[in-house]
């Protein structure tokens, strides 16, 4: 009897810890408190590699700029639910759904280290944003509301190595960036400007929404010339990069520069246009962008800056990005003059 006594224990024992690595805790997720832990949700299976397979992996066409960190994107929906995409393709996901999102680099050994898991979770109250830091053996992320700093090295796509302070964002950062008239809502999720490693994944990923008849053609990739035109392409980055807080709803609505949802007019885009408030932001120029003119725009001179009194986006970087800068000084030297 203490034979069979013990094996049922053991038993009992090994079906309860492969639920807990199996499962996704909807509780954590829908739940009024946050866990100190990322493993309380269940959404990776002992370490950042190892997502659970009831997530549903997603990438961007065009992803925000964060000091060439490398981003693995996940969505939770409980069992049973669907997202929807509304007319500007934006995705609508029901409560108990988690947007997940990881930012790490290569090491020497070309092994991807995550730094960082950041959470949206949608509660009956709202979303909210949680950012999540990584233990050095990476086995379980820890709850830093007050954000990190993390010292990294990398390679940029040139070759060049940098050494820079990472910052993970503070709960308040990260909600200045998801706020859409002081509401914390998700901004990547934008079906034009979603992409997929796969076409399985991509298949996997559709099955659970409740797609329109007609949904929004894909966007411009910003660094694929054969995806769009150089207009086209400087829209895209400038939509990701600065649409979330330059937007009527958003922190810098005041600025008079829209950049969200394709905004086509001239001075909302800043061509031509004369900065709100001078000083150190606007480099003594006189527009934010001048038709032919990348070296005089106001745009390109705080994109080139990492003076955090000058540098735009304000958030997300401590580096340039090059490639980016060049992209939009190639639009705006495009522009007629006249």
């Amino acid at each position: 009897m203490r034979v069979l006594a013990a094996a049922v224990a053991c038993l009992a024992l090994a079906v309860s810890v492969k639920g807990m690595s199996g499962g996704i805790s909807d509780a954590a997720v829908a739940g009024a408190d946050n866990p100190q832990f990322l493993s309380a949700f269940g959404f990776f299976e002992g370490g950042a590699d190892r997502p659970s397979s009831t997530l549903l992996p997603y990438a961007l066409r065009t992803p925000l700029f964060t000091d060439y960190a490398e981003k693995q994107r996940f969505l939770y929906l409980p069992k049973g639910k669907s997202y929807t995409v509304d007319k500007d393709g934006r995705l609508q996901f029901p409560i108990g759904s988690a947007l997940i999102k990881s930012f790490g680099y290569t090491d020497a050994s070309g092994r991807l280290k995550i730094i960082e898991t950041r959470l949206l979770l949608h509660r009956a109250e709202g979303w909210v944003a949680l950012p999540y830091v990584w233990n050095d053996d990476g086995s379980d992320a820890e709850l830093k509301v007050g954000g990190a700093r993390k010292a990294v090295e990398f390679a940029k796509p040139d070759g060049t190595r940098m050494a820079i302070s990472y910052a993970v964002p503070n709960k308040n950062q990260c909600k200045q960036c998801h706020s859409t008239k002081d509401i914390v809502m998700p901004v990547g999720p934008v079906w034009q400007n979603l992409a997929f490693a796969t076409v399985r994944a991509r298949k996997a990923f559709e099955k659970r929404g409740a797609l329109a008849n007609a949904i929004p053609a894909n966007e411009a990739k910003w660094d694929d010339a054969r995806s769009g035109s150089l207009e086209a392409r400087a829209l895209a980055y400038l939509r990701v990069n600065c649409g979330h807080c330059h937007k009527p709803t958003g922190s810098a609505s005041n600025s008079g520069l829209f950049y969200d949802d394709h905004e086509r007019n001239s001075a909302a885009l800043g061509i031509g246009k004369r900065p709100v408030a001078a000083g150190r932001g606007s480099g003594n120029f006189e527009f934010v962008i001048e038709p032919g003119h990348p070296e005089r725009s106001i745009l390109i001179y705080r994109m080139k800056s990492t003076d955090p009194g000058i540098a735009m986006p304000e958030l997300g970087r401590s580096t340039v990005h090059g490639e980016g800068v060049a992209l939009l000084e190639a639009w705006i030297k495009a522009m007629p003059t006249t």
